[in-house]
């Protein structure tokens, strides 16, 4: 079954945890039109960062490189994304299990991370990934929608 991933990575530091920088910011989709010419094993890969204003850059990457873990078994799409590092996670909650989807179905997942220099010189950056994963066949723009199971595991960021 086609299996078709979207990792958004929004990045900032602490300019842009309040006024105008944060409010762009947080205006940055969380969705996007898929490219015309894709394949099942490529990632539609999108990166946001502060200093480029959020400007989306988009790529496509192989699928086995974003930070998601997918198995198929008996007709269902299993999706649990990878932590990576674990030493930017916020305080949370355990992490939730792994979502189950059917066909035509599809997850919207939501991380944030938060990190400090190793010597405390520099300020905290951060960063919010998300995962928008669809499990068969799928139009251009099924990622503008509102996704069949939404899952949000972001933290606190202080």
């Amino acid at each position: 079954m086609e299996i078709t991933v979207q990792w958004i990575r929004t990045s900032w530091t602490k300019k842009s945890r309040g006024g105008q920088a944060a409010s762009r910011r947080n205006a940055a989709p969380v969705g996007f039109v898929l490219p015309h010419a894709r394949t099942g094993a490529c990632a539609h890969v999108i990166r946001m960062h502060e200093r480029d204003g959020f400007e989306p850059f988009d790529t496509q990457e192989d699928r086995r490189e974003a930070d998601v873990r997918l198995r198929e078994d008996d007709g269902r799409l299993s999706v649990f994304p990878r932590v990576q590092p674990m030493f930017g996670l916020p305080p949370r909650p355990r992490r939730p299990p792994a979502v189950r989807l059917a066909p035509v179905q599809w997850v919207r997942w939501q991380l944030n991370y938060r990190f400090s220099s190793a010597k405390g010189m520099r300020d905290w950056s951060y960063w919010l990934d998300t995962f928008n994963i669809a499990y068969g066949p799928v139009k251009a723009d099924v990622f503008l929608s509102t996704p069949t199971v939404s899952v949000d595991e972001q933290g606190p960021l202080r």
